[in-house]
């Protein structure tokens, strides 16, 4: 019997997954905006960044309990270093995020400055970068083990 695609949706839903994919993918194009806002000038490039990393903000937590429930759930809480890395990945992604919001929201014109403030904003959008890449990465490697150990042999 062939099941309805709402039924075939809720047997292969991936909630943790598509919560990490929506935060992660909005990191990549916050730093693509900034680096428009650069050499334009243009405060509404530099807008997107902020909006996108207020949304990033609220998004984090989401991915993260749902990991941190897949994790309990899939695999007992093992101790294995690929969790724990990823669990300090989403530590140091959601306080360089809310650094970063916290540096906006508190000097609005950070991005019109020359000092110090000017650069680290600049610095902790950029350093969020390799941090949701080695996320992707690790998580890949989870997803990459789940498909071998579930095949037949």
């Amino acid at each position: 019997m062939k099941q309805s695609l709402f039924q075939e949706m809720k047997k292969t839903f991936l909630f943790h997954a598509i919560a990490a994919h929506f935060s992660n993918g909005l990191i990549p194009v916050a730093v693509l905006y900034l680096m428009l806002a650069i050499p334009t000038g243009n405060v509404y490039f530099e807008h997107t960044v902020e909006h996108l990393i207020v949304i990033v903000l609220m998004a984090i937590p989401v991915s993260f309990f749902s990991g941190i429930h897949d994790w309990k759930k899939k695999y007992r809480a093992a101790k294995a270093p690929i969790f724990i890395k990823k669990i300090r990945l989403s530590g140091l992604l959601f306080l360089l995020t809310a650094s970063a919001v916290a540096l906006r929201l508190s000097i609005p014109d950070v991005m019109q400055r020359t000092g110090l403030e000017h650069w680290l904003y600049v610095v902790i959008l950029f350093s969020m970068l390799p941090v949701v890449a080695l996320l992707g990465h690790y998580g890949g490697k989870l997803s990459a083990q789940s498909r071998q150990a579930s095949k037949p042999a």
